[in-house]
């Protein structure tokens, strides 16, 4: 008997304590990138979708903070005062009541600033964004994103 033995160890043969093979590893590594193949690609499409959810979002916002200033003011922002109009006073308003967002003018999810025109081509204004790319038009996650 030996010393392993008698102190209630197991002592299993040469043949059980070699570990893992390289084909054994392998196999994993294999089945894991199928995996990443597979739920990659479905996770980075939500992650666009919900970036064109939190632009429309944000521009339905900034059209109620708009529609409150014109309320007060009897009109829209001038081109020239733009979005910042609903968060610090125009120089030449006398009836403004704001700020009208708690914050500054978000900037659209993907970093770039609201475009904001006055008079507007489809309404009274354009509201937009460019998407992803910035560029006007677009398909997918690069198409413009707007308020009518």
């Amino acid at each position: 008997m030996t010393l392993d033995q008698a102190l209630g160890h197991v002592v299993f043969p040469d043949r059980f304590r070699r570990g893992f093979t390289l084909l054994e590893l392998l196999v994993v590594m294999v089945i894991i990138g199928l995996l990443v193949g597979y739920v990659g690609p479905r996770y980075f499409s939500q992650i666009g979708k919900s970036e064109v959810k939190a632009a429309r979002a944000q521009i339905d916002a900034l059209e109620k903070a708009l529609d409150q200033y014109r309320l007060d003011t009897g009109h829209y922002p001038s081109q020239e005062a733009g979005l910042p109009a609903l968060v610090t006073r125009p120089a030449n308003e006398p009836k403004w009541e704001g700020p009208y967002l708690k914050k500054n003018v978000p900037l659209d999810p993907w970093g770039n600033p609201y475009v904001y025109k006055m008079p507007g081509e489809h309404g009274d204004y354009d509201l937009l964004s460019y998407g992803k790319d910035g560029q006007p038009g677009g398909t997918g996650e690069a198409a413009d994103i707007t308020n009518w």
